[in-house]
């Protein structure tokens, strides 16, 4: 199927916005869509099959309409991965208070996800990497502790290694867990700034520590997260899950792909998921490639590996 389109007004501005550096954008459209996009000026022709040119002329039109400023390849990603327009000024999607104003749901499943950490007690957010599921949660907890609906925000992952020894790193054991929780502390410092992440450890309103350290607890009045939860066994899940106290909430992340624990152990998050799916009160939210919001190939890389990896021995559950 071949279409033709003709911007008007014309404007060169807007169509070098809409084009890319060296036609970039297009050729990402391309890639995305399977089609082919030339032009002659303001005339644009795509060619391919019915859905993916009228999917690429769709793109290239709304394009057009935001492309009074530049355009980068991550909005422009992200307009890709969803099948509804994501503009800035008027998509509806959920807006959290944090250090970053333009921080909301990207895709249709990170909206269900923050609908879900919103309205139930415990989260389950499970799928590839990149999809957003630990950065959201995080934005979700300091949301919620600037609002003053927690006292604390509790942060938690499971040490374990992804084919390294825990031993060998050098340091005693905070500086031995410390590269295990970086990824947590690096979204608590986009998301408030290192001042005020500083501040909330020395007044105890943030707590980031490994799951061991959680046994023995309750935990009243907090927004806990627990990440990689696919490397916990059956046995940890449960009794992180039963540390919940009153007023608190609970999300738990997870990519069943990335399962490090040793050959035959079950993952306490494949297990979670079959025996809880039909507790009232605990929501689960399933992404997919298509919610990946890094760069472009890390979605193709996904589905590459999905398609050439045999299933987990416990994923049938």
């Amino acid at each position: 199927m071949i279409l033709h389109h003709t911007f008007q007004p014309p404007n060169n501005q807007r169509l070098a916005h809409l084009c890319g550096p060296a036609d970039q954008h297009l050729r990402s459209i391309e890639v995305a869509t399977q089609t082919r996009i030339s032009r002659r000026q303001e005339h644009f022709k795509v060619e391919g099959t019915r859905a993916g040119a009228t999917r690429a002329m769709e793109v290239l039109q709304a394009l057009y309409e935001i492309a009074g400023r530049d355009i980068s390849a991550e909005h422009l990603h992200l307009m890709l991965a969803s099948s509804t327009a994501l503009d800035e000024e008027a998509d509806g999607s959920a807006r959290l208070s944090t250090r970053r104003s333009d921080l909301r749901a990207r895709t249709p499943n990170q909206t269900v996800y923050l609908q879900n950490i919103a309205e139930h007690d415990i989260t389950f957010g499970i799928g590839p990497a990149g999809t957003g599921k630990t950065y959201l949660a995080v934005a979700c907890a300091v949301d919620a502790l600037e609002r003053n609906a927690v006292q604390r925000i509790v942060l938690t992952r499971p040490a374990v290694e992804a084919g390294e020894r825990l031993g060998f790193l050098p340091g005693d054991l905070t500086q031995k867990v410390d590269p295990y929780l970086r990824p947590l502390y690096d979204a608590l410092y986009e998301l408030m700034g290192f001042d005020r992440v500083q501040k909330a450890f020395e007044r105890n309103a943030l707590e980031i520590a490994p799951l061991a350290f959680m046994r023995g607890r309750t935990l009243n009045n907090a927004f806990v997260i627990l990440d990689e939860a696919q490397n916990t066994t059956p046995e940890q899940m449960k009794m992180f899950l039963t540390r919940i106290g009153f007023g608190a909430k609970a999300v738990i992340t997870g990519d069943t792909s990335q399962i490090d624990l040793p050959k035959g152990t079950r993952s306490g998050l494949l297990d979670a998921r079959h025996i809880l799916k039909r507790v009232q009160g605990i929501a689960f939210t399933e992404f997919h490639s298509g919610d990946v919001v890094r760069h472009p190939l890390v979605a193709r890389i996904v589905d590459a590996y999905d398609a050439h990896t045999p299933p987990h021995p416990d994923r049938a559950a």
